[in-house]
């Protein structure tokens, strides 16, 4: 664990300040020494300060290439998918779901990153709950945005390292902290850790407020995304339904916006952004950038990202996501995986990245009314978006599980790329994904229900410097 948890937080909160600022946050003094824990935690100014230094790295240059950030997360799992199809680039070992391996960089990188991001979420809570001198107003919104942060990286550890929710709740799960840590814990459960999630995500929903320094930061909109997404997990459907309507606001047509998504997915300013990050020129992640670094077949550096010919045939002419066209001319077999691209995304050193939009809110309320027996509430919904996308769209007259497909189906036309829909859908439903199409990797790369490549294994570093991780941890895993 001493390899993963940093010892010491507060030292590094003079780099965080002065890289941390987004360009929704003012510009900061550039202290050039280390900055007391005293110091940070004895104004709400400091607070702020040390959190957009920890927003700063969901973004930032963590490892490498394929290893940035959250984005590399999200991307890799839209790799894992039958919609896209990457060549052997940065994330081709994602794509042939052949990444899970305990010294692979995709497994230490994942533990690594979200145990670092916990670590500075547990750094903020304790040490705002410590402070002499904020108010208790301020204290009650700063340590909900720490368990807001907690809450959600807990949940990508979850997912990216144990089977879904409804395979075995006593399946072994990464260790819960909830100080800042340099000596290893104990593995805890599927169930014990969700539960950890939801109380942390319900007190940051409680405790956080509709104002923040901007788009990149935690409101009470975010942590209400966040939480659909876990009630989502777990089927937990009228809580799901309550979080996602909280998080958009509950009036659909007022928060989508059709104009702008062929603007390119790279300004979080767009009102369909619930939570985004941003990017500046001075704080640029230069290369790091997936899905626009992968996708852009115009500006992008590595154009290493096509899309399979079936999801292509998914979308009407009028779809206004439907935005994909031919590699060249040259390339003229439909077979070719060459064949389509998509110009959803633009790359620039200065692009944000979509973490929530509204959409997908939307459509979490759509499923869980159908679940619930609401399949009016959940046609209303799931058109309302289909008619923003598409003038020509035709209201579905379907019911029941063919209605939670046809959703299913809106949530991959909607979210491609960007958070790794697909697979989420399937693994959260047990569901297999066949490679089809123009695939370039086919059966070996498909993946059956319940697949063990759904998840990663514990990293070996991990292991050896953690005595309370059994030593057989990965056996059968």
């Amino acid at each position: 664990m001493k390899n993963i948890i940093s010892k010491s937080i507060i030292a590094l909160l003079a780099l965080f300040i002065m890289t941390g600022c987004s360009k929704d946050f003012l510009d900061e003094p550039q202290p050039t020494g280390e900055v007391s824990e005293n110091v940070v935690f004895n104004s709400r100014e400091g607070v702020e300060a040390f959190i957009s230094g920890i927003m700063r790295r969901f973004r930032g240059q963590f490892t490498s290439t394929d290893s940035a950030g959250l984005n590399s997360i999200f991307f890799a799992r839209s790799v894992k998918g039958n919609d896209l199809i990457q060549t052997d680039n940065w994330f081709g070992f994602d794509y042939s779901n052949a990444n899970r391996e305990p010294t692979y960089r995709r497994t230490t990188f994942t533990w690594n990153y979200c145990y670092y991001m916990i670590n500075q979420a547990n750094a903020l809570i304790l040490g705002v709950e410590e402070s002499t001198t904020l108010s208790l107003q301020d204290k009650n919104e700063l340590v909900s945005y720490g368990y807001a942060l907690r809450g959600f990286f807990y949940h990508q550890l979850v997912l990216e390292f144990c089977p879904s929710y409804s395979v075995d709740i006593n399946y072994p799960a990464p260790p819960i902290y909830t100080t800042p840590a340099n000596v290893g814990g104990s593995m805890s459960t599927v169930g014990e850790l969700y539960e950890f999630i939801v109380s942390d995500l319900r007190k940051a929903v409680d405790g956080l407020t509709d104002e923040r320094l901007g788009k990149s930061y935690i409101n009470k909109d975010v942590a209400n995304g966040i939480l659909a997404q876990v009630y989502q997990v777990m089927g937990k459907w009228s809580d799901a339904a309550i979080a996602a309507n909280a998080a958009y606001g509950g009036n659909p047509s007022s928060v989508l916006n059709a104009a702008g998504y062929r603007s390119g997915f790279d300004d979080y300013s767009n009102i369909e952004w619930i939570w985004g990050s941003a990017q500046r020129a001075d704080q640029t992640n230069y290369y790091y950038n997936a899905p626009a670094v992968m996708i852009d077949h115009v500006a992008g550096p590595y154009a290493a990202t096509y899309i399979n010919r079936d999801f292509v045939s998914l979308f009407s002419p009028t779809d206004v996501r439907g935005y994909f066209q031919r590699k060249s001319a040259a390339i003229v077999n439909v077979d070719d995986y060459r064949y389509w691209t998509t110009r959803k995304f633009s790359f620039s050193f200065t692009g944000d990245n979509a973490i929530i939009r509204t959409p997908e809110m939307i459509l979490i309320e759509a499923e869980a009314k159908v679940r619930l027996g609401d399949d009016a509430g959940g046609h209303n919904l799931l058109y309302t978006l289909q008619k923003n996308r598409d003038v020509n769209a035709v209201k579905s007259t379907v019911t029941g599980s063919a209605l939670i497909d046809e959703i299913l189906v809106e949530r991959r036309k909607e979210l491609y790329a960007e958070n790794g829909v697909e697979w989420f859908d399937a693994k959260r439903l047990r569901r297999p994904i066949l490679r089809t199409g123009n695939q370039r990797i086919t059966t070996t790369a498909s993946l059956i229900a319940d697949d063990k490549r759904f998840f990663l294994k514990i990293p070996q570093a991990e292991i050896d410097s953690n005595p309370l991780i059994p030593a057989d941890i990965n056996n059968n895993r």
